[in-house]
């Protein structure tokens, strides 16, 4: 892997959104469930990178990439729960990487930087979920993850088909 993982800060965060974008509209292209349908909106994109950014400034996300050349490559972030019952929890999300640089190891480097950053800020509870039979269900038990369940027919894949989504959790080491 020669890319670099970086940490976004809200200036970065808010450059990074063209290249995010991008990523995001080659993911619902290949059909991944990732909260978009197709055709791609990119302007419904935009709002969405704009507001994760908003997080960001805000202290709720954070928000990495891996990068090569200038290209972003891949993304994860994960959103702090804001309850006053769950200072300890996150959400992973968005874990996406380009199709073109899949197979680099680039979604495991992006989850350990941001386990790595989630543990520093003291968060040591992260959950995520993800659609049923994906490539992307199937990397998480690797990389210490615990299957809580499956539901089915949760969301929508891009094409409007139906999507079961399974649920992961990690407890980590702080």
């Amino acid at each position: 892997m020669t890319a670099e993982i970086r940490l976004l800060d809200a200036e970065t965060a808010v450059n990074a959104v063209p290249g995010l974008v991008t990523l995001l509209e080659d993911s619902v292209e290949d059909n991944a469930s990732m909260g978009f349908m197709a055709p791609f909106d990119a302007i419904a994109a935009e709002r969405f990178w704009r507001e994760t950014a908003r997080g960001v400034a805000a202290g709720s996300h954070i928000l990495l990439i891996a990068e090569d050349a200038g290209q972003i490559l891949g993304t994860v972030q994960i959103g702090f729960a804001q309850k006053p019952n769950q200072p300890h929890r996150g959400d992973l999300m968005k874990l996406i990487v380009l199709r073109s640089a899949r197979g680099r190891g680039l979604a495991r480097a992006l989850m350990a930087a941001a386990e790595a950053e989630s543990a520093r800020l003291g968060r040591f509870l992260l959950v995520l979920d993800t659609a049923t039979g994906s490539t992307a269900e199937a990397i998480y038990p690797g990389l210490g993850w615990t299957r809580v369940g499956t539901v089915p027919d949760y969301a929508l894949y891009p094409d409007g088909g139906y999507c079961g989504t399974t649920f992961f959790y990690k407890k980590l080491e702080v």
